[in-house]
């Protein structure tokens, strides 16, 4: 449904970020049938490199395809936006990214949400305000991850008529009552009947989730002349005009009470280093032995001292060699022998058919990458959606699940000595890893954001 308002100073607001960077060269524009003007497609993505490099992806299609494209994010992935050609804005600055991403609750499995929320609801004011500065008379459609869709609801007020498209990077990111149903570290029973994991729902939402989000939601909505609104997730789920997911359907298929009309579109996988050649230290390394074990807490996770040192004992418990990937050096053991190699940054694409095993948090790029190598998987997950992805991937027979709080040398050991011994595993992971490529590719966003552009016209 569509708000009109009037606009009113939101009180204690963060000042807007500069306008859009960079312009990338523009190809032949595209225009609505019903308008002269080109179409112009904002991407409007919240995270990490896990959240932002699938909408490069799915931006560098639309762009192919004769749009406009800018993508909002924080001004950490500004180099990696422009070198896929697209038009950048910093959504957040450098200095907001890295104070969320140093805050320990941002991976809390119960707090986690809410402080990722308080860090980012800056785009409550940014993004209303972008698209409020826009050409009037320019179609105009926005392409947001889920957590950005009550700032685009925000921006609809102020522009009646814009259409927003909400793309899922993960099955959790959406709520369901049905099976898998994990929160945080426990699996609901599958015997427990529908009105109590609605219960459920609805419990965990009212203590852990709305009264730390609306409060903020509903200040900038009342500037807005809005109605408030009492719960987060509805509000979330009902905003888009369309919705589709950013995974295949065998990895999370359409459940009933998902929002309609639902696409799916499979894994948009993107790397900006995929063609760079591995660095010479990291092929020497290769070449001196076996097949090396990977271990990554994610690029986003700062707080990875006990998880590297666990990983360190384990592996030379089990006599095998292992590369710890992370951009923070200091969390590794000061100390490594020979058959350990830390390295800051690497293209998964090219690193993980060398590895014969993957030891991550669960995000779900890396764990589409992981599907792609078809590399079998051992998930450590703490937060966020890694505990269902984490369900999912055991479900599949592709790894098997070690939560974050359980990590020692010795529970880690016995994880990977039984994911290393199991050859159903690494069978049913090549097995995937063809499935997975004949997905279908980013054409279905593409095709459900053309649909939304003739609708604004």
């Amino acid at each position: 449904m569509t708000e009109t308002t009037t606009r009113k100073p939101i009180v204690g607001a963060p000042p807007a970020t500069p306008s859009v960077s960079h312009m990338a060269p523009q190809m032949a524009p595209h225009t609505s049938p019903c308008s002269p003007h080109p179409a112009h497609v904002l991407v409007v993505t919240l995270g990490t490199a896990g959240d932002v490099f699938p909408f490069i992806a799915v931006g560098r299609a639309l762009r192919q395809r004769g749009h406009r494209v800018t993508l909002l994010a924080a001004q950490h992935f500004e180099a990696a936006v422009l070198q896929a050609g697209l038009d950048f804005h910093a959504l957040f600055s450098k200095d907001e990214t890295d104070a969320m991403l140093s805050n320990p609750l941002l991976w809390h499995h119960i707090k986690g949400f809410s402080a990722a929320w308080l860090a980012q609801s800056a785009a409550l004011q940014r993004l209303p305000d972008l698209v409020a500065a826009l050409p009037a008379e320019a179609p105009c459609v926005l392409l947001v991850h889920p957590g950005a869709a009550p700032a685009a609801a925000l921006a609809r007020a102020r522009r009646p008529g814009l259409r927003i498209v909400t793309a899922y990077l993960a099955p959790s990111n959406l709520r369901t009552c049905h099976d898998p149903l994990t929160m945080g570290y426990t699996p609901v029973p599958r015997w427990m009947p529908m009105w109590l994991r609605a219960a459920l729902w609805r419990l965990a939402e009212a203590t852990t989730v709305d009264p730390v989000v609306m409060p903020t939601l509903n200040r900038a909505r009342g500037a807005l002349g809005l109605a408030p609104l009492s719960r987060f997730w509805d509000h979330m789920m009902d905003t888009a005009d369309a919705s589709v997911a950013l995974f295949p359907a065998w990895y999370g298929p359409t459940q009933p009470d998902w929002p309609r009309p639902f696409a799916h579109a499979g894994f948009q996988l993107y790397d900006p280093q995929a063609e760079a050649p591995l660095p010479e230290a990291l092929q020497a390394f290769l070449a001196a032995g076996d097949a090396p074990i990977v271990f990554t807490p994610g690029t986003g996770y700062q707080h990875g001292t006990a998880y590297f040192a666990a990983a360190l004992s384990a592996v030379k418990a089990l006599g095998r060699r292992a590369i710890f990937l992370t951009p923070h050096r200091d969390q590794v053991p000061a100390q490594l022998p020979d058959s350990v190699l830390w390295q800051s940054f690497l293209p998964l694409r090219a690193l993980l058919p060398h590895a014969a095993a993957l030891v991550y948090h669960g995000g779900i790029g890396t764990l589409a990458e992981a599907l792609r190598a078809g590399v079998p998987q051992l998930l450590v997950p703490c937060a966020h959606d890694q505990f269902d992805n984490a369900q999912r991937i055991h479900a599949l027979g592709a790894g098997q699940i070690l939560h974050m709080r359980s990590l020692r040398a010795d529970t880690l050991r016995a994880a990977l000595a039984g994911l290393l011994a199991s050859g159903e595993t690494r069978a049913r992971c090549g097995e995937l890893a063809a499935r997975l490529a004949g997905e279908p590719s980013a054409a279905v966003v593409c095709e459900l954001v053309e649909e939304q552009v003739r609708q604004s016209a």
